[in-house]
């Protein structure tokens, strides 16, 4: 590899790398290469049952081999250099329902992070949760698109909180995922107030 990291100088020394010791992933949305595995293993049928009833049986793709990689266009020197092909399935909405709450930094945790650092309770409804990743599932953006959702449903709510000091909670309901309802405020109760 070239020591400055790029091709100006074609005359320059180049650096050996030992490559041995280094896992490379690649990994990408090969539109169309299920239809590449579907003609090579014969399973490509005229007519709607037939397919239909097939493709049940099983991701066609589990059947990948190399020859389909350099059919679809990637060069021989690059496919000879990854030995193990998988496949990966598309997540569903229990898999997007875990992705906001179960990993340790995920979304919802981190949401209500930022709003304990302003002294405010963040609550989604179970409800709420099912329908982002529903309207996730619906745009086809993947575990990627949920964050932009929660943040469409709390844009307004982060501006305006800070200058609040009557709020307590924010809960996010369903009604704020489908049909763009604000999030209900809990406020303080009003002894508080005259205390604080």
């Amino acid at each position: 590899m070239p020591p400055q990291g790029g091709r100006k100088h074609p005359q320059q020394e180049y650096i050996q790398i030992d490559t041995r010791n280094i896992l490379f992933i690649c990994g990408g949305a090969f539109d169309g290469l299920e239809k590449i595995v579907e003609g090579r293993i014969g399973k490509r049928r005229i007519g709607y049952t037939r397919e239909d009833v097939e493709r049940k049986e099983g991701n066609v793709m589990q059947w990948l081999e190399p020859e389909d990689l350099q059919r679809y266009g990637l060069i021989p020197e690059l496919v000879g250099r990854l030995p193990v092909s998988v496949y990966l399935d598309e997540l569903d909405e229990d898999a997007l329902e875990r992705i906001l709450e179960e990993p340790k930094n995920a979304l919802v945790k981190q949401y209500k992070k930022m709003f304990e650092l302003e002294g405010i309770g963040l609550t989604f409804d179970r409800e709420a949760i099912k329908a982002i990743a529903t309207r996730t599932m619906a745009r086809k953006t993947g575990a990627r698109g949920l964050r932009s959702i929660i943040e469409l449903i709390l844009r307004d709510v982060m501006f305006e909180i800070p200058s609040r000091n009557d709020v307590r909670e924010v809960v996010v309901t369903p009604e704020s995922v489908e049909h763009g309802v604000a999030p209900l405020l809990v406020l303080h109760p009003e002894e508080e107030k005259l205390e604080a």
